[in-house]
């Protein structure tokens, strides 16, 4: 992957300066990333063999103090408005994953023309002000890895260990590197709409559920509530055996294959 650090003139309240991965040719897909952060070059390499790939680092993921220039999640949601006008991006297909996936439903669903497609992967945050999913911070970091991944002593979750040894050292890392945004409490949903579940009826983009089985973060049956609240358009749900809550990096080939299909469709 050919990875290009790019500074848009036009962000939100002109505070910040988001960098940016892009790679491929063909129609243009943004990538909203989630625990991890862009931890997964290969699936975004698979993308990139048929799509022009844009994948935004989150304002706050690498520097915390970021995140107080963003007052509510409705911010977010109008700051990537203007990030996909600062790429020329009209309706772009939009894959997100994780808090990701939240953050693409709803801009999805806050404003149905900006997004020609949509593919959720594991997403959080759908009921309640709150992020309705296991309380990752009183976790120990073999407790979270257990959560998350279908095989807690592959390959992959060694990879997402590879962090401080210390306890406390390394829940501040996961802080810092993966859930800044998504664990911080002053983000609120859209008034006077509380929850995305009041909003997920207005994607009117394809839509397509990908979820790992064995997420024990993010329960699979919330894939069922993502698609059946998307009453207004066609939804097709894939639950896949043997990955976590990292269903494109566990079953990667698989998965690949699947949103490529779906973006061809």
């Amino acid at each position: 992957m050919v990875t290009v650090e790019d500074r848009f003139p036009k962000v939100r309240n002109g505070l910040l300066n988001p960098k940016v991965v892009t790679a491929g040719e063909g129609p243009p897909v943004v990538f909203l990333h989630g625990a991890g952060g862009l931890r997964w070059d290969g699936f975004l390499d698979d993308l990139s063999s048929e799509y022009r790939v844009y994948a935004p680092v989150h304002p706050g993921l690498h520097d915390p103090d970021d995140i107080r220039k963003i007052d509510t999640l409705w911010d977010l949601v109008l700051y990537h408005y203007d990030l996909f006008d600062a790429l020329g991006l009209e309706s772009p297909a939009v894959i997100g994953h994780s808090y990701g996936g939240m953050l693409a439903a709803e801009v999805a669903s806050s404003n149905p023309e900006r997004v020609s497609k949509l593919a959720l992967m594991n997403p959080v945050g759908f009921w309640l002000d709150e992020h309705p999913v296991l309380d990752w911070t009183a976790m120990s970091p073999q407790d979270l890895v257990n959560a998350c991944f279908a095989d807690p002593e592959g390959e992959l979750a060694k990879s997402f260990m590879a962090a401080p040894e210390d306890e406390e050292e390394f829940k501040d890392y996961t802080i810092a590197r993966t859930w800044a945004i998504a664990c911080t409490s002053k983000f609120t949903w859209p008034i006077p709409d509380k929850g995305l579940k009041n909003r997920i009826y207005r994607v009117s983009a394809p839509a397509l559920v990908v979820w790992g089985r064995q997420d024990d973060l993010v329960p699979p049956e919330y894939a069922r509530e993502f698609s059946g609240g998307m009453v207004n358009t066609t939804v097709r749900t894939e639950i896949f055996d043997g990955a976590g809550h990292f269903p494109q990096m566990e079953q990667r080939e698989k998965v690949s294959g699947l949103v490529k299909e779906f973006l061809r469709s």
